[in-house]
């Protein structure tokens, strides 16, 4: 029987991250519709043969048989098995109380699909202690299209992908900015640059305002081609820096928040131009450590991981792999759900 799929989303981001899995759901010959809400989403960029919900009444009749959230919460009065993808590959981001943000567990999901052993191991202990949502270890559908891993062809014009995350703790992107325009004027390299989606609407238009024949602004849904085109990274503190890794490039960071040995971190901004050139003449520099960090976040090479994920929530749908306990009621953030989405039938 055909089994119904739902794509609950509120940023941008979610797009790449859920399209590989769209394709085998296809494939499979089952349906998929999405839900765009919220003011920090573009709905434009939802493609003219992609199904929208455009009410939540719509997606109450719908009636999927999961829902996928590439995010934090998803209403429970939503029909339908809850599975996380979670929205990027761990980072060395933590709470005030030192609780780092992906791990933390807000009872609205039956299944967490992870990326590789690292992250796995600590999803199973807190499935372990919570006993309400099972954990599979599946790879991230987003890096799918990344795979089988073709070589750059050795070309003397190098290309450098640029990053940046929202926080203003963590963001380098304004303290950057003059020294990498220059450099984009002074060298003959491809600069291909993204911001991430929340990032405030100040910095996003100073980088857009670039002009220069050599540099592209990437939007959120379009990094993975770009990733196949650059030969190094430069970021600060953002989980993009992990989806990089997995190509088995180098990454340059500025005062990320720690320092780790798959990557290489600068920090004096006097120092930073050297080392970016000095690394591209040398590509494989680091190429041992980041082998070692990969197989531990994410190991999976052939592009299937969106067909681990299906293959998973098909196992719960028939009954398998179910935990032990019920979720939460979630009151709280139930209601925050029902007044956003204005949704307040029973």
């Amino acid at each position: 029987m055909k089994k119904k799929y739902l794509f609950f989303i509120s940023q941008d981001y979610s797009f790449p991250i859920l399209r590989p899995l769209q394709e085998v759901i296809l494939k499979r010959g089952d349906e998929i519709k999405w839900f765009l809400y919220g003011d920090e989403i573009t709905m434009d960029f939802l493609h003219a043969d992609e199904e929208r919900l455009l009410e939540i009444e719509d997606v109450i009749d719908y009636n999927p048989d999961a829902v996928f959230v590439p995010g934090n919460v998803v209403p429970s009065f939503i029909p339908g098995l809850k599975v996380t993808n979670l929205h990027g590959l761990p980072s060395n981001k933590f709470t005030k109380g030192g609780q780092h943000y992906h791990f933390i567990i807000r009872g609205m999901f039956d299944l967490y699909c992870t990326y590789g052993p690292k992250c796995t191991k600590k999803f199973k202990e807190l499935a372990e202690e919570y006993g309400y949502f099972h954990v599979e270890e599946t790879g991230w559908p987003k890096l799918d299209p990344l795979f089988p891993l073709s070589e750059i062809k050795d070309s003397k014009r190098k290309a450098i992908f640029f990053a940046s995350t929202f926080s203003p703790k963590y963001t380098k992107a304004k303290i950057l900015y003059p020294l990498l325009y220059e450099m984009m004027k002074k060298y003959d390299f491809d600069w291909y640059l993204t911001l991430h989606p929340k990032m405030d609407s100040e910095t996003v238009e100073l980088y857009k305002s670039i002009d220069l024949p050599n540099v592209k602004f990437v939007e959120s849904t379009e990094v993975i081609e770009y990733f196949k085109k650059s030969d190094l990274m430069l970021c600060d503190t953002s989980s993009i820096i992990s989806e990089y890794l997995t190509q088995l490039k180098p990454v340059i960071t500025f005062q990320t928040q720690k320092e780790e040995p798959f990557i290489i971190n600068v920090q004096d901004i006097d120092k930073l131009e050297n080392k970016i050139l000095s690394v591209l003449d040398n590509l494989d520099i680091n190429k041992k450590n980041i082998e070692n960090s990969v197989k531990e976040f994410h190991p999976y090479r052939d592009g299937k991981s969106s067909e681990r994920v299906l293959d998973a929530v098909e196992k719960m749908l028939d009954g398998k792999n179910l935990p032990r306990k019920k979720k939460p009621l979630n009151l709280i953030r139930n209601f925050k759900l029902r007044k956003e989405l204005g949704y307040w039938k029973f």
